[in-house]
């Protein structure tokens, strides 16, 4: 219950809450935008159901994505060293979405440089 009290009085961790929120508001408003332009080029019959399930599937899978965050931050145990640094599945997961970023980046730059 202490770190609990910590935590609630450190202004970092407000500021983390805050922008977490501030994203969530952020990704839901684009889903909702998205799923309208979606469904819009349905039959009007069908518009209404199709933009329940797209808003449910949103939802449920941002909590799935969610949990698979928390999973993935307890996976600290090491796995391996390399000169003297342990690395985890934590660390590799991050390591190949960064890898991943870079490599997404610079095919975009060369085909907007060289298309």
């Amino acid at each position: 219950m202490e770190n609990l009290t910590v935590l609630m009085l450190d202004p970092n961790a407000w500021i983390a809450l805050a922008t977490l929120i501030a994203m969530e508001v952020v990704l839901g408003i684009d889903n909702l935008i998205f799923i309208s332009v979606l469904t819009n080029k349905l039959p009007e019959d069908q518009r209404d159901r199709a933009r329940k399930i797209g808003i449910a599937g949103a939802l449920v899978l941002r909590l799935l994505l969610l949990g698979t965050i928390a999973i993935i931050i307890g996976l600290t145990d090491a796995v391996f060293t390399v000169l003297g640094k342990a690395f985890s599945w934590r660390d590799l997961i991050l390591i190949a979405g960064g890898l991943f970023l870079v490599w997404k980046a610079t095919k975009e730059i060369h085909h907007n440089v060289d298309p």
